[in-house]
Formats: structure tokens, sequence, C-alpha cells
């Protein structure tokens, strides 16, 4: 189900209904029509604790099993060549030297290769995860970087060494390198998830014209590419016309469909495991290389593992493209806007369906009596660029609230004023009513803790040749569930609870705040549950993306749930004290079932089983769908606080101080929810001082595929990060929480240009802000 397709369905005229049909529903019920998760109001033992990781020890020990550390007998290192032109055609590649290397066992280039089909591209289909649609090894070149030989050696320094002798010549055709050549080719109205980016209410630039303050500026971001710790890689192995795959995957079931349509297979051949993801942030999709992996096993017979190098990694998964926005505002004179307009122009490659859609943020953060949101996309010869961290949010915040930071400034009004005179009473796209909206209170928290009021004037404050400033922006993710949730719940005689979804752990805590969860569900200790995950063998599409799968997983899990108290009510039997409850009137408490009205009638899970003579009982639940996006506007917000200090010899900025205030719903664990939005705001000072993919537009070539020379935030960058959030459940989404994984880095951008201002009286509009804009 596309989220959007339902936001501009009911933006052209089923509103009405729709909020009829939600206010008649009651207002605690996270399902629509349904009854209240318990979660959301009773206080339990241990959600909403900071516990730590149940895999910390494991990691810490090294004894954590990654992708490309599952050793298989017999087994192979692939290494890939990448192609060193951006558009063009093979003409002949010589591999006799590689072939004859030490080590050397195989050589597969376009001549050799097994018969692949095209990638299903990511979107196109409910599990499709393909990077691009283009056939995979194929003569014709269509960005430089594409893979163009995979060499299989005994060791992965052999087959690294051999790739170095492959020769490749080309019939190169003129391709497309530039922001202004893909414009003057003709750009096309972008569409994400299958729908427009484009709004317009009203006449927004008559009314800008007309407005008293307005401000009208451009602002730019650049490309970005992933840059997790543990690089993309698998190891692979066939037997017969069944696939096993140890993946770095935050969407295992979705790469078992694409790669079971690839190799013509089905998904049912295709196992695809993945216990530990060493940071995903929407990169860890279906790329080239594990097909090639697959490929080259099956040419070879034998186990397969291809871990991608640092520069492989850019050469060939893609990143966050470019943008170019126009914000315009217009305001009365009490700061209500008028005209909100926000617009601009992304890149793409034709064979992906990825634009940067940077105005969703702009969709329902701010009221305004007129507004024009559209993305415009024009396509470029380069590697398909793909979701990271944030999408569209995380750029187009930066474009919006230094916008709104401009505007204050024009009218002499505190920023967090004007922001707070234009809050929405209702979501501006689709006039539905809010889940849960404390953005308000977010700021009033912030704003105390981090000593809002002190802020001066532009250029006021000095400590030396240090130019100190204060910014602020406002921080949102909206709230996502994507069907297809299911779990597998087991309850053992000896107490023991077994929860299976083939979900994900990339470092954010999945295992431990779900097994929190369970427990306070099932009524026992986390040490009697059991998550299991990351396999292609346990029920479920959860994708670990939109910062989603905590909602998904538990949904899937409350399905399971009340199947498996109707199973124990029956086999409990007329003999038990729970005779005639049904499974809406129990819950689990000390180790069994218990009356929600009546705890004394009660009893365990090994006293039902026993009775029964069961070693155990499972079931099966599927999540319902997300029909609660379709009832309510699900948005989290937050606030973010920047000191920053900027030396008026170097130019230099140093962040001094950093601070979040959220408001996400519930925090089912406040340890590893607060090393999630730091960890986004490490990301986005990233996003705002340091991050930038180098194009070479001779080429189309990324100039600085490694970590010494795409700059990333280190320590002496990072000040101490101060988080809090308000912790109000929604009561529209199960267990009243909303992800907090891709919130983090929103606003951040903003909020840094805006101190940056505040210190030194320059307005930089371009990312990141390095050195030579200050100077």
């Amino acid at each position: 189900m596309s989220v959007l397709k339902d936001t501009y369905e009911m933006a052209k005229g089923t509103v009405q209904g729709v909020m009829q049909k939600a206010i008649a529903l009651a207002p605690d019920s996270w399902i629509p029509g349904g009854t209240p998760d318990p979660l959301i109001r009773e206080q339990h033992g241990h959600t909403g604790k900071p516990v730590s990781r149940i895999d910390g020890p494991l990691k810490v020990a090294g004894k954590a099993p990654f992708s490309a550390e599952f050793p298989l007998d017999g087994m192979l290192y692939a290494a890939v060549a990448f192609s060193t032109v951006a558009k063009g055609r093979i003409t002949s590649i010589d591999s006799a030297a590689a072939e004859t290397a030490p080590g050397v066992a195989l050589v597969m280039t376009h001549e050799n290769v097994p018969t692949m089909k095209p990638m299903p591209l990511f979107m196109t289909s409910e599990l499709a995860a393909g990077g691009n649609s283009l056939p995979i090894m194929d003569p014709v070149i269509h960005w430089n970087g594409q893979p163009v030989a995979v060499v299989l050696a005994a060791t992965q320094e052999q087959a690294d060494h051999a790739k170095s002798l492959i020769r490749v010549t080309y019939d190169t055709d003129a391709a497309v390198t530039t922001l202004e050549t893909a414009r003057a080719n003709g750009t096309d109205l972008a569409e994400f998830q299958g729908q427009p980016l484009r709004m317009i209410v009203g006449e927004p630039e008559d009314e800008l014209a007309r407005a008293p303050h307005k401000v009208d500026h451009v602002y730019r971001t650049p490309r970005h590419n992933h840059n997790a710790i543990e690089l993309h890689g698998c190891t692979v192995a066939w037997d017969g016309d069944r696939l096993r795959v140890h993946d770095a995957s935050q969407a295992v079931a979705h790469h078992a469909w694409t790669l079971g349509a690839i190799f013509d297979v089905g998904a049912e051949n295709v196992h695809v495991t993945s216990p530990f993801v060493g940071g995903g942030f929407g990169g860890k999709t279906l790329w080239y290389h594990q097909p090639l992996a697959a490929a080259a096993s099956r040419l070879a017979g034998v186990p397969v593992r291809l871990n991608l190098s640092r520069e492989g990694v850019y050469r060939t998964v893609g990143g966050r493209t470019l943008t170019e926005q126009r914000v315009a505002l217009g305001a009365d004179a009490d700061g209500s806007f008028t005209a909100l307009i926000h617009t601009g122009s992304t890149i793409m490659t034709r064979h992906n369906a990825m634009p940067e859609p940077f105005i969703t943020g702009s969709m329902s953060s701010y009221a305004s009596a007129t507004r024009h949101l559209e993305v415009r996309v024009g396509y470029m010869d380069m590697l398909a660029n793909t979701f990271m961290r944030a999408p569209g949010e995380a750029p187009g915040t930066f474009a919006l609230e230094s916008a709104i930071d401009e505007l204050a400034h024009a009218m002499n009004m505190d920023p967090i004023e004007l922001r707070m005179k234009n809050e929405p009473e209702r979501d501006p796209t689709t006039n539905l009513p809010f889940s849960q909206r404390d953005v308000e209170k977010a700021y009033r928290m912030g704003a105390e803790a981090f000593g809002w009021a002190a802020r001066q004037a532009p250029g006021a404050r000095r400590e030396g040749e240090w130019l100190i400033g204060m910014g602020v922006a406002t921080a949102t993710y909206p709230y996502y569930r994507m069907p297809g949730g299911a779990a597998r719940l087991t309850i053992a005689r000896d107490g023991r609870a077994r929860v299976e979804i083939a979900a994900h752990e990339m470092g954010m805590g999945t295992a431990t705040a779900q097994s929190q969860v369970i427990a306070d569900r099932l009524g026992l200790d986390m040490e009697q549950v059991d998550f299991a995950y990351g396999d292609t063998l346990f029920p479920g599409q959860v994708l670990a993306g939109g910062s989603q799968q905590t909602a998904s997983i538990g949904a899937s899990v409350i399905a399971a749930q009340k199947l498996l108290w109707a199973e124990l009510l029956k086999l409990a039997g007329n003999d038990s004290p729970l005779a005639g409850l049904s499974p809406d009137e129990v819950g689990g408490l000390r180790g069994g079932i218990a009356a929600l009205n009546d705890p004394a009638r009660w009893e365990s899970y090994a006293s039902i089983l026993a009775r029964a003579q069961r070693d155990e009982v499972s079931v099966e639940g599927k999540a319902p769908q997300p029909l609660e996006i379709q009832h309510w506007s699900m948005h989290s917000h937050g606030a973010i606080f920047v000191e920053i200090a900027v030396s008026s010899v170097t130019g230099e900025p140093r962040v001094r101080r950093l601070l979040g205030a959220f408001d996400c719903g519930k925090i089912l664990n406040t340890k590893t929810a607060a090393s999630q939005f730091r960890g986004g705001m490490i990301m986005g000072l990233g996003l705002a001082l340091t991050e930038e993919t180098m194009f070479d537009e001779r080429s189309g070539r990324i100039m600085n595929p490694s970590l010494s020379e795409y700059h990333l935030p280190v320590h002496l960058d990072v000040p101490e990060i101060e988080v809090m959030w308000t912790d109000i459940p929604d009561p529209h989404t199960p267990m009243g929480a909303r992800g907090v994984g891709e919130i983090g880095i929103t606003g951040v951008g903003a909020a840094v240009a805006n101190a940056i201002f505040n210190a030194t009286g320059k307005r930089i509009r371009d990312l990141p802000i390095t050195l030579d804009k200050l100077l």
C-alpha cells in the first residue's frame, strides 16, 4: 500500500467521509473500530525502561555473525571490476592475465554470465527490492562504476589482485553528467511510490506578492553516499535450484522474492538470513553484488563470498541525490503564513524510481492559506540513487526551516514563536485530525533545557576570535506501517515464549525493545522471551525502513497474541478459572493469563498446557492492514537546538552544544531510543558541515570513494548531545509508539545553518557549510 497514494486520494475528495468515520471510532483505539492496546495506558515492568541490548555481549565478544563471516566448505572469494566510463558499450574484455593469476578459479563477464532477469525495481511491486531495473552484467554501460567482471579466487587478496589485471575497452557515448544539461533536456513531474509530488492550494504566487513580509530563496543540497560501518556483502551457495544467502539486509523477505525472480526459481527456493546488520540507513537493499555472487556461485559450482570494498559500495550502491529547492514564504503582520511555496528539482536515472521527495515534510508541518509543493526530476547517466535516512525530509527540512528562520529575522520575531504561530489544527494536506501532536511541548522542553532565552542578535556574542550563535529548527518524520506483517508466537510448558518474524536488527535495538514489549504482553520476565528474526523461514514481510518496523512488529505480535489467547482458553476448558472468558477479556500476568477485570481468575501457561497434555502451543498471526493512516494524520516531530562557534580568523565552525526534544509517542526503551536519536543527529551534523559526494562532471565518476576523502563527522566534530522526549503515547499506533530511527537527522542541517547565521550574520544556503563559504 502506498502511503502517499492514500494521502493524495484523501486530498482529492474522500476526506469528509474518512473524517466522519474516524470521529465515530473509539478515541484510544489504534486499529479503527478495534480495542485499545493496553500498553498505551498501563505501566509495565519492562516497556519504557533503559534495558541494555540483549545482543551486546555477542557483539563485544566478536561472536555476532555478520553476512561475510559465514564459513562454507570450498568457498571462493569474489572481487568486482567496475566500468570507467559513464555511457557506452564494452567492445572487448581482456581477462587472460587475470585467469592465470595465482589462486584464480574463474573470471565472469557478460560473455559467460548465467542467465539473469533484470532486478524487479524497488517500489514497483510489494516485495521488489532491486536498486535499478537494468540487465545485470550487460555489455551496455549506464554509469561509471557499473560492474563489468567478477573474479573468483581462493583468497580475497588473490581475487583483488587478479581484478586489477583485467583490461576493458569501450565505445563511448555522450553522457548527461550535469544538472544544467539534464534540465535542458527537460524535466518530469517527480513521482514517489507511484504518486505525483505536486500539490497546489489557492494562488500562492499572488498571495506571496501581496504579503507584507516575505522571503524567497534557493537552497541546495549535494549527493550523499551510504557509509555503514559494515560493508555490503553476502555469502551464497546453491543446492540444485535452491539458493542459500547470508546477507546484510534490511528486507530479507523482499530479497528472497527478488532473487527468486532474477534467477526464475521462485521465492520459496531462496532462503535468506540476516541475523546482524552493521548499519543500513536505506542502503542495505538489493544491489548488483547479491545476484552477481549468486551467478558466480552457480557458474563455478561452489559457495561464494562477495564483500564489496568501500570503493565498491560507492560504485554500485545508491545514496542520496542532489536537490535544488526554492522556498518562498509570505506572512501577515502577525506572522501567519499566507503563502508557502516549496518547489524545485532533483536528479535520478531512468532505471530507478527514487527522486528525492523533499516536499514531504512541508505537507503537514505548517498551516498556510495557500501552498504550492512540487518536485521536478531530471535524468543523468549515473548510479541509481535510493533511500537514505529520512529521504525527502532530511534535505527538505534544511530548505524549509532555513527559510522560516530567514522570515523570522526579517520580521524581528523569535523563530520559535513564528513556528508556533503557524501550528496547524488539522493536517494541511488532508484535513484529517492528527493522531497525536505535541510540537509545542517539545519546543518548550527543549528551549528551557537549552537556555534559548539567552540567544542574542546576529553577530552580538563573541568569545575571543570565536563568534557564538544559537539556531533552532523543527524535526519531522511520518508514521508508516507497511502491510504484510505476521508473527509466529509459541508458548512452551516451561513458561518460555518464542516469537519468530522476518524482521531485522541493524543496530537499533529491535530485539531488545521487542522482547521488553512481548514480556509485558505475556506477563513474563525478559529472560523467558526469545525473539527470533532475520530469516525468511519466519513469517512476515517486514521492511526495516521508514521508521516503521517497530509498529509492524508490534501489530503482528498483537495479532498473534489474540490467537494465542483463543487457543489457550480452548485448551483450558471448563475446569479452569478462566472458563467462560473471551480472548478480549484476558491478558498476560505472572507467567499465565488472567481476567482483565478480575486478576484472581488466573492460570499459568504451564498448568493449562499440562492439563491439555501439550508441550507447547503455537499460533501465527497476521497484522491487519494499516488503516490507521487513512483515518488520522500521523507524524513525529521534534525541536533541534544548536549552539555553534565560528572562528573569525579561519571560518572554522565548531558545534558546541546539540539538543533534540522529540515528540514520537511512547518510548519503548529509553536507552536504545536515545542512541537512535543521537545517531540521527550526528548524521545531521554530517549533512550540515562535512558530507558531499564529489562527482566528476567530465566522466561521471565519483571522486572521493573512501572514508578518508568523504568526510563524516568524527569524535572531535561531535559535542555532547542531549536528547529528551514528551513520551506521550499515540493512541492510534501499536504500543502508542512511532518510530525514532529517522527523525533525528531532520532539522539538524537547518538548525546548524541558522546558528551560523546567528553567530556571523552570514546566511549559507548551499550544503555542506565548509570553511570557504564562511570566510
